[in-house]
């Protein structure tokens, strides 16, 4: 029985640590999206003030 838990573990491990992988990519992926976009949100709203446009809504 012993060895049926060990193979069962060795089997799941690539999975799961794929799956780890995966999820922390993803996530430096979405928070690097997320920073962009409000840096630059600021940037355009820096370029319309100094043009003297109203800011975006």
């Amino acid at each position: 029985m012993d060895n049926f838990w060990l193979a069962a573990a060795w089997s799941l491990l690539p999975t799961v640590g794929v799956s780890i992988v995966f999820v922390f990519v993803l996530r430096g992926i979405l928070r690097f999206d997320r920073k962009e976009r409000k840096v630059h949100a600021q940037i355009e709203a820096e370029e319309r003030a100094a043009r003297g446009l109203p800011p975006r809504v």
